[in-house]
């Protein structure tokens, strides 16, 4: 809530701009000044000051909130709570597909569909209310040069043929994805700080970060000293922010991760412990056990609210498992990918 802009908490415009001027653009930089700051940059007395203090420490404070209220709000806003993922079976499970105002992320080995899961959903999002889609744009960002063009028209064109049926229709869904390449982790942050005025401007709907995994494990060798913490603390700030702006905006944000081997032992005992939300299969090696797990350690599996795990069957077919959610039982779907992307089996 720290990270909501002054100009939406009820400051004037002109004192916006004169904050602006010093570089105070959020609740959190003005908070942060003592009041003798405040009055020089602002120009008003000591109480004007307070006053000020006031407005922005309620603006960005929680307010309280009973289990009924938010039951009854759910309920209000049932038909936007989820974006459907249109696999029937994924979305019962999940009460409705991916949930809007919280952290979705998708884990799993190259090549198990991560992204075309991606791609597939920023479709999804950009049509109208009464196809199950959010009738919004897209932010999509893309730390890997993954995304496809050419990939989101064929699977629109493949998975609704009787609604993109014209030109006009691609472009405009195609216009309304907003893709940046952002390559390392000081231009993550930078994006994720700015996506609140977007979502204003640009009437976005969903904001994707494929993969969140990619910039901070080139950047961060965890087994330099201090870069567990510093890694750790950057992760911390991107899902506060993400939060926020989810919780804020009422908006889904899906997240790619990557995985990585997990070693019992003492080896183990340096990283962070494994949770069973993580885990995807379980080998045996010489030196004792070792398993493939969610990379990004159990700080950021606690980050995120909803984890789905994509791996492989055989050479077709694939599998969701249902890993972390706080409305569904951990479950497993198989799929294979296809023209129209995922499509579940049986």
């Amino acid at each position: 809530m720290s990270s909501k802009k002054l100009r939406r908490v009820g400051l004037s415009q002109e004192l916006c701009n004169r904050l602006s001027r010093h570089r105070i653009v959020t609740c959190q930089d003005f908070l942060v000044l003592s009041p003798l700051e405040l009055m020089k940059m602002t120009g008003l007395s000591y109480r004007g000051v307070h006053e000020l203090l006031c407005v922005v420490s309620r603006a960005c404070a929680p307010p309280m909130q009973t289990a009924y209220g938010i039951k009854i709000q759910k309920s209000a806003n049932l038909s936007s709570a989820f974006l459907s993922t249109t696999l029937a079976a994924l979305d019962e499970a999940l009460h409705g597909g991916v949930a809007c105002g919280s952290l979705t992320e998708i884990t799993g080995p190259p090549g198990c569909g991560k992204t075309q899961f991606c791609i597939m959903m920023s479709v999804l999002a950009t049509l109208p209310t009464n196809m199950g889609g959010l009738e919004g744009a897209v932010v999509y960002i893309d730390t890997e040069s993954a995304f496809s063009a050419e990939r989101l028209i064929e699977i629109a064109e493949s998975r609704f043929p009787g609604y993109f049926d014209t030109e006009e229709k691609l472009i405009l869904t195609s216009s309304k994805v907003h893709l940046y390449r952002e390559l390392t982790c000081d231009e993550v942050l930078q994006r994720i700080q700015s996506l609140e005025e977007e979502i204003i401007s640009k009437g976005v709907k969903l904001v994707i970060i494929d993969s969140i995994a990619s910039v901070v494990r080139k950047e961060f060798d965890t087994q330099l000293q201090g870069n567990m913490r510093e890694r750790n603390k950057l992760l911390a700030k991107e899902a506060s922010l993400l939060k926020h702006l989810a919780e804020e905006f009422s908006v889904p944000v899906i997240l790619t991760n990557q995985i990585t081997t997990h070693l019992s032992g003492a080896r183990a005992a340096q990283a962070d412990l494994v949770s069973p939300a993580d885990d995807l299969s379980l080998t045996e090696g010489t030196s004792g056990s070792s398993c493939v797990v969610a990379a990004l350690g159990n700080t950021w599996s606690h980050s995120v609210n909803t984890r789905l795990i994509l791996q492989h069957l055989d050479s077709e077919r694939k599998q969701i498992l249902i890993a972390k959610s706080p409305l569904a039982p951990f479950t497993s779907f198989v799929y294979s990918i296809k023209e129209e992307g995922l499509v579940l089996q049986g």
